[in-house]
């Protein structure tokens, strides 16, 4: 199963420092084969055998605490559904930098969003599919105020890749 691991707030300033070499040894130390890591926001793309995405998920954070001291969640998504996020993305992409999908860990409550008014954030927008929130954000997400609005609702880990993230980590993935 070839699989897109997006660690969550890894290497922000001096924040969860990760090299990707040493996310590339630690995965391939795993058995995962076809290593890839994009960046240095911690992103990564891998081939495992088990089917089962919760428990690579699970084994890659046990192992980063263990061999590196790390505490994060790891977004799983595998490159079938990281192209489904790509195709069914329900905005028109003006500047790709500007553009960014939230990778939720699972599915919020259904009423996360009551009594929320988006358009109090425009020209901010924001559109939800199951495991991801799709934002565009054109004064750039270092001023953005909705997905911080939005963060504070969710109480579900999630991690934030702009497009051409995304889209470079589809490439790799297929």
């Amino acid at each position: 199963m070839r699989y897109v691991a997006l660690l969550r707030a890894v290497n922000l300033g001096s924040h969860k420092k990760l090299a990707m070499p040493a996310l590339r040894e630690l995965l391939s130390g795993m058995g995962h084969t076809d290593v890839e890591t994009y960046l240095q926001s911690g992103n990564a793309v891998f081939t495992a055998d088990e089917p089962r995405a919760e428990r690579v998920a699970a084994d890659i954070e046990d192992r980063l605490t263990a061999e590196l001291g790390l505490t994060t969640e790891v977004i799983l998504r595998t490159a079938g559904e990281l192209r489904e996020v790509v195709e069914r993305n329900p905005m028109e992409v003006g500047d790709p930098a500007k553009y960014t999908v939230l990778f939720l860990l699972r599915r919020p409550s259904p009423d996360w969003l009551d009594g929320l008014d988006l358009g109090r954030f425009a020209p901010e927008e924001m559109r939800a599919a199951e495991r991801e929130l799709y934002f565009q954000l054109p004064n750039g997400t270092g001023r953005a105020k909705l997905p911080v609005a939005l963060g504070r609702r969710l109480k579900v880990p999630a991690t934030m890749r702009n497009w051409n993230t995304v889209t470079s980590l589809l490439s790799l993935a297929v």
